[in-house]
């Protein structure tokens, strides 16, 4: 078997087995959530939500991911490379998609690389626009999720609150690891060298590709601070891009609560709470945190919505931001597994269409 295939078992391996804990989390979730509660009654009230309020809420879903599209789309072509909208926009679902499969969202950058590359654009400039477009988001969910603690005119529960800290510090942590390895290479080099070290006196067995991995990445990192160096308008407006769909995702929940015909709260308490569940639950090891996402939504919005309507405030919310673009998403990935399939056993009547 050469090392492609064997690449391709794994990584499908993975994959099958990502999707089955996502599956078993999904079901533990709403099993735990609902179990003692009236399920007709839940439906009834959303069924009852204004429908306008909610198709605002998909519009801006919709935008979050134009946006995200727009974005890496503006980066690749600073980069001499022209890509459609339309076709960035599949490859920024596709991300999505296997960011909600994976711990950690880990999966979804490397997917998206690797479709892009699969349709003709160059590994090296998709990887550097990720990468922009990484930095960005990082930046953008720390700067707002700060800012909104401290604005916010009562305090967390204390859940909450230690899970908005755990966040900001392994987004921290990640966001510091990015930089250091793009603009100070002398301390990122050691650090790297002394983890391969430790590998090998652990004897673990995949020391090689490991370090091989870790040298390719910081390679690209140094040619990730060669752009931003020579392109730091471009670099700025795309952090600024960034903003904008980070925030289309924090106004939906405000959506929900409009839909259920409340108006107490206003659309920037509504955007604060929102930025901080995200980074309450950003970054922990579970595919799409599910069941944390859940559980923080429920201890932040229950003052919000009230005992009655609550679980489905979280139904509504979680379906709009989540569940129909993981389905949407899934859809598409399949359909461009089968377009790659047939344009490679066709490949003149796949260029046709």
């Amino acid at each position: 078997m050469t090392k492609e295939k064997e690449l391709k078992k794994s990584g499908i391996k993975s994959l099958v087995i990502s999707i089955s804990l996502f599956l078993l989390l999904l079901f533990l979730t709403f099993w735990l959530i609902f179990k003692d509660q009236d399920l007709t009654r839940i439906f009834d009230i959303v069924g009852n939500a204004n429908l306008w309020w909610i198709l605002a809420g998909l519009l801006l879903m919709v935008g979050y991911f134009g946006v995200q599209a727009w974005n890496v789309k503006s980066v690749l072509e600073s980069l001499g490379e022209k890509v459609p909208w339309k076709k960035m926009f599949k490859f920024t679902l596709i991300e999505f998609f296997f960011c909600a499969m994976t711990p950690s969202a880990t999966g979804g950058q490397p997917m998206e690389i690797y479709y892009m590359s699969k349709e003709g654009i160059s590994a090296p400039k998709a990887t550097m626009a990720i990468f922009v477009q990484l930095c960005g988001y990082q930046i953008s969910v720390m700067t707002l999720g700060i800012f909104s603690v401290l604005f916010l005119p009562y305090k967390l529960p204390p859940g909450v609150f230690m899970f908005f800290l755990i966040g900001l510090l392994i987004n921290g942590i990640a966001l510091l690891v990015l930089l250091c390895c793009v603009f100070f290479p002398k301390i990122a080099h050691p650090v790297v060298h002394s983890v391969v070290r430790i590998a090998k006196k652990l004897h673990y067995r995949k020391v090689d590709r490991m370090e091989e991995k870790l040298e390719d990445s910081l390679n690209q990192y140094a040619e990730n601070a060669t752009y931003i160096k020579k392109h730091k308008k471009q670099f700025l407006k795309a952090i600024g891009r960034v903003f904008i769909q980070v925030s289309l995702y924090y106004i939906v929940p405000f959506c929900i609560y409009k839909a259920f015909g409340f108006s107490e709260h206003n659309v920037f308490e509504l955007f604060a709470m929102q930025s901080v569940l995200f980074l309450a639950t950003a970054g922990f090891p579970i595919p799409g945190a599910v069941g944390l996402s859940e559980t923080v939504f429920l201890a932040l919005y229950g003052s919000v919505f009230g005992a009655e309507i609550i679980s489905s405030a979280l139904l509504l919310n979680r379906g709009v931001t989540f569940y129909i673009f993981v389905i949407i998403s899934a859809i598409i990935v399949l359909a461009n597994i089968i377009f790659l399939k047939t344009r490679k056993q066709n490949p003149k009547e796949a260029e046709q269409k």
